[in-house]
């Protein structure tokens, strides 16, 4: 295969769930292909260096094999090398129930005991 359509490649090595979310990215301009900022049908070559900001992460990879088709999570790992920064440190008071209302007692307890103060 001479080339591939970016968000088709996208969706190929499962970077992205749906290939219109892929298009979608795109064209909001979170897609660039070696610095360019990529539309949906801009081809995609192997050696070429795509930056995509996705799911909230900046992933920089480089393109390795184009698949015809969509393949598995094992095949779509060889397809591209990734170079991406690694992700930012969760937050440790993140986990505690965020958006589940009104913390417990003992949720405030270990909220109290993570940020240093007495229980």
């Amino acid at each position: 295969m001479d080339g591939a359509r970016i968000d088709r490649w996208l969706w190929t090595v499962r970077l992205v769930k749906t290939r219109s979310l892929a298009a979608q990215a795109c064209r909001a301009g979170h897609v660039q292909i070696n610095g360019v900022r990529a539309k949906p049908a801009a081809p995609v070559n192997v050696g070429d260096t795509v930056r995509a900001r996705l799911g909230g992460r900046e992933r920089v990879v480089e393109v390795a094999r184009l698949p015809g088709s969509r393949v598995g999570a094992e095949l779509a790992a060889a397809c591209l090398v990734d170079r991406s920064p690694p992700p930012p440190p969760r937050d440790r008071l993140a986990g505690l129930g965020a958006g589940a209302g009104r913390p417990t007692k003992r949720d405030r307890r270990r909220l109290d005991q993570a940020r240093g103060r007495r229980a």
